[in-house]
């Protein structure tokens, strides 16, 4: 839900890109001149993100891809690359793995997080470069932005917004943009 309309960018911020989200902690997520409710990590908002730790890493981050799953919604409208979900995809997040932070198929031997919930969290995946260029073992996997809970639950690291403001960013979103998470105490 927007919870308001700022005019400039985020606190401190006066040559913000127009194109990228910033995430107001604990809370919020800014972009284009309003705020969206949002849920972080359970453990906050961290510099030394590691595998299983519940933190929301701080940084500047792509926004690689949308998944989704068909079963549930049209695909998003978007620049963004989009892809259809199936039963049967899921995220590496064993750091001992050579598809660590990888999206896989399953039947796989290593762990990984399925994608394709019983609930609504992962209808709609927002695909963050978190991780990834290189991938570092232990540095944490699956980084998205995703659908929340009704009461906006706090995530195992990721960032979650409202179904309807998740698509709506999505919507004006430009392959350029980029979420930036600004680091505990700015």
């Amino acid at each position: 839900m927007a919870l308001s309309s700022p005019k400039a960018g985020p606190p401190g911020s006066s040559a913000a890109a127009a194109n990228d989200l910033f995430v107001v902690p604990p809370d919020a997520l800014q972009w284009r001149g309003k705020r969206f409710a949002c849920a972080l990590g359970r453990s906050g908002v961290r510099l030394d993100k590691a595998e299983g730790d519940g933190a929301t890493p701080c940084g500047s981050f792509a926004l690689r891809r949308v998944l989704y799953r068909p079963d549930r919604l049209p695909p998003p409208r978007t620049a963004l690359p989009v892809a259809a979900l199936n039963p049967h995809d899921g995220w590496c997040d064993d750091p001992a793995d050579p598809l660590y932070n990888q999206q896989i198929r399953q039947p796989y031997t290593a762990s990984f997080e399925m994608l394709w919930r019983s609930d609504e969290l992962y209808d709609v995946i927002v695909v963050l470069g978190h991780n990834d260029s290189p991938t570092l073992p232990g540095k944490g996997s699956a980084i998205f932005m995703h659908v929340a809970t009704r009461d906006y639950a706090p995530t195992a690291g990721c960032i979650a917004l409202a179904r309807k403001d998740l698509l709506t960013i999505l919507e004006d979103c430009e392959p350029r943009a980029r979420l930036v998470i600004p680091a505990p105490g700015r």
